[in-house]
């Protein structure tokens, strides 16, 4: 009876432990924005042990894509298991993981062109500071990442080009990307109101040539960026990303790029997520 007894405190505290040691999702937190007037969702990630120490963690921002919002990630993408199992197994460090709403109001990660909408600037000047403020995350560049699926993963790509000094490395998914002419623009933004010689201004944001060539010093920031770039062999963005592949190599800025095996699905980004969180872990770490 004694040995029983003291199996089952042994059961007890065990699993107490495991318990307070355990991960959680957040599904749904809120930021208030200024800039959009109006209160932002998004879901937050801490890794086991978040709650028992007073660690600060690197940040991997993971953006979904177009028909999903804030909950994607942790739904279909079964972020939780997976991080877990990741940083369970040594491959990756244990950090934070945002994932932000962008199907409110207006579809997409980007400013509008008539000025109406800034969701760019609500990332950049309210998310993460909020985070950085929320949270035990570390505010310096080496210590945030940013990746994301589809339009996300076209977030995480100008994201990275249009701010080199916010990122240390960026792991766009099955990513849209490419020059995105006026009338591409129009299937993204409403560009009803705007002049026909501001369209073509506003789309040349979206051209990485044109980003490329902007400054030398921001194409030297952006070459000392960290890039993982992945994307279906049956995915029909695959043209697009072997694309940008090439024309990342013609600009001689270092990159990761892999094509496998799938679609533009969630059994292949599920699949990537794991290798996404080890590649970053490498810049968190200082490999």
């Amino acid at each position: 009876m004694k040995k029983i007894l003291l199996f089952a405190l042994a059961f007890i505290s065990l699993a107490t432990t495991s318990s307070a040691q355990s991960s959680k999702v957040y599904e749904t937190h809120t930021v208030k924005s200024k800039i959009l007037g109006m209160e932002r969702h998004y879901s937050v990630y801490l890794p086991a042990g978040y709650d028992e120490n007073d660690c600060s963690y690197p940040v991997l921002y993971l953006l979904h894509g177009h028909g999903d919002n804030h909950t994607g990630w942790v739904q279909f993408g079964q972020v939780q298991r997976i991080a877990d199992k990741a940083i369970a197994e040594g491959k990756a460090t244990p950090m934070i993981i945002v994932m932000p709403d962008a199907d409110t109001v207006h579809k997409g990660y980007f400013n509008l062109p008539d000025g109406s909408y800034n969701y760019e600037d609500f990332f950049m000047k309210e998310l993460i500071p909020h985070i950085e403020k929320t949270y035990r995350a570390r505010p310096e560049k080496r210590y945030r990442a940013v990746s994301g699926l589809s339009m996300g993963g076209g977030g995480a790509l100008f994201y990275t080009l249009h701010h080199p000094e916010m990122f240390a490395a960026a792991a766009p998914l099955s990513a849209v990307s490419g020059r995105w002419t006026v009338e591409q623009m129009k299937g993204m933004v409403d560009m009803s109101k705007i002049p026909a010689d501001k369209a073509e201004e506003y789309s040349k944001q979206f051209d990485i040539q044109s980003l490329l060539n902007s400054s030398k010093d921001k194409l030297n920031t952006i070459k000392w960026i960290r890039w993982y770039i992945s994307c279906g062999d049956d995915d029909f963005l695959t043209i697009e990303n072997s694309l940008l592949h090439i024309l990342l190599k013609q600009n001689e800025i270092g990159h990761e790029y892999r094509v496998k095996d799938g679609g533009h699905s969630w059994s292949y980004w599920r699949m990537e997520l794991p290798e996404v969180m080890e590649f970053v872990s490498k810049s968190f770490t200082q490999f």
